[in-house]
């Protein structure tokens, strides 16, 4: 059985802190579930485009309201608390937080913690021995 807390991923390697958003990864694959969980928060008024061309990843939104666009389709959506979005066919997609942003996601496979986006947006495939 795991048991982690919020407090035990801050400020650790697992703290990921960037200009628009910060993700505490929670659950990685060197945890051995076939799947990583992270808590993110993406920030009010910022933009971040991004591509999950090697990952599936779920995102449900627990606080705040954003703006999805899926940029292969141009096609919108709002999401709020208790709504969720997938992306199951990998789409490319660009998320517009209106308040911070604070989703739950899973990854599928599980990121390793040292994934960083490319140019493209995309985290690279990386396998945990």
């Amino acid at each position: 059985m795991i048991v982690r807390s919020l407090d035990e991923v801050n400020d650790t390697d697992a703290d990921i802190k960037t200009e628009t958003w910060r993700s505490r990864r929670i659950v990685l694959a060197k945890d051995k579930v076939g799947f990583s969980f992270h808590e993110t928060v993406l920030y009010a008024g910022t933009e971040t485009s991004m591509w999950y061309a090697n990952h599936i990843e779920l995102v449900h939104c627990i606080e705040g309201e954003a703006e999805v666009t899926n940029d292969e389709t141009g096609e919108k959506h709002i999401i709020t608390p208790g709504t969720l979005y997938l992306l199951n066919g990998h789409e490319k997609h660009t998320v517009r937080p209106k308040t911070d942003f604070r989703v739950l996601c899973v990854f599928n496979p599980p990121v390793t913690g040292r994934e960083v986006h490319d140019e493209n947006g995309v985290y690279p495939l990386i396998v945990e021995d």
